[in-house]
This record gives structure tokens, sequence and C-alpha cells, in this order.
């Protein structure tokens, strides 16, 4: 995390432990895709996702002293709180008997994958996150990534390759869990 990034994490903190609606509105306007869109891919339920984001909000709101530098940014502590309720409402709804336990099973993991993802790429290098901006959202081949990193072809298909392999490891998270841990209570 940048040294600007960890400033306006820490100041944002601060207007929410001061009471600033203001501040909530902000971090709202920041953030609130990010929580809807992960909340949604656990639950594949746009009102679940719709509650889940305010819940995850409201959370902020009641309880600014929970962010803590060390854990990561404010934007990563945001993105798991976001996981962790999406992930906890589906499991209530597999209790209700709504789903199976391998639907919710495998539609965790698949959570699990994109959370983790989210946070790779937020916390690669700019360089690296600049490269696969321009090549995979952009559409950008890597002569025209060059030109527009302003570094040579081989740099920036290292930067490519280097980006994928971080990037790769997003599925290789916990898999063989038991299922007490697995099922346990969601912190």
């Amino acid at each position: 995390m940048t040294n600007d990034a960890l400033r306006w994490d820490l100041k944002m903190q601060q207007r929410l432990a001061h009471g600033e609606a203001a501040a909530l509105g902000e971090l709202y306007d920041r953030f609130a895709s990010l929580v809807h869109g992960l909340a949604h891919r656990v639950l594949g339920d746009e009102s679940g996702a719709d509650r889940v984001t305010r819940e995850v909000f409201a959370h902020v709101w009641e309880h600014p002293g929970d962010f803590d530098p060390r854990n990561g940014s404010l934007r990563s502590q945001i993105a798991s709180l976001a996981h962790r309720h999406a992930v906890s409402r589906l499991r209530l709804a597999e209790d209700d008997g709504e789903r199976s336990a391998e639907e919710v099973e495998a539609k965790v993991r698949a959570a699990s994958a994109a959370a983790r993802a989210d946070y790779i790429v937020t916390s690669m290098p700019a360089p690296l996150r600049a490269a696969l901006d321009l090549a995979y959202f952009r559409r950008l081949d890597y002569r025209q990534a060059a030109d527009r990193l302003g570094v040579t072809e081989d740099e920036a298909r290292r930067r490519l390759r280097l980006g994928l392999q971080l990037l790769s490891t997003a599925h290789d998270g916990p898999r063989a869990v038991s299922p007490p841990q697995r099922y346990g209570a969601v912190r």
C-alpha cells in the first residue's frame, strides 16, 4: 500500500470515528460496487447482494475502529467483510434448506477465489497492474501496451507474465478443509 493510500485510509477511519456522515458517503461511493459485486458473486442474487452491501456499510459506520492498517488496505478489509457477510448469508440459506451443501461449497470456493484475485490485483505493484489493465481490460497486445507504458516489448511481456503468474495463485487457496472448520462460525 502506498503512503498516500495509507494516509487516505487512516484519514477516512478518523472521519468515520468522529461520526462524519459525509465520510460514509464518500466510502460508499468508492467501494459500494466492489462490495455489491463480491456479494452478488457469492449469492447469485441481486436482493441478497443489496442486503449485504447495506450490512457491510452499516458495520463500517458502527465499528470504524475495526480497521487495522496492519491487516491491509481499507479496500481489502471492506472486501473481506463483504465476503464474510455474503458467505454467512449463503450458509444461512443452506441451513434453511434453500441450497445443497455442495452448491454452497462451490459458491464459497468461487467467491473466495474472486476475492483473492481482487486482493492480488490491488496489492501488486503499479507497473504490473497497469500492464494487466492495458492487456486485459483495454484489449491491447503487448506491443501496444509497451508503447503506452513507455517500456520495451520484452519488459511489457515480462510484466504481463509476472502479473498473470501472481493472479494464477488466486485459485491456490485452501481446498481440503475438514467439514467442521468449513462450516464453522464466520467471524
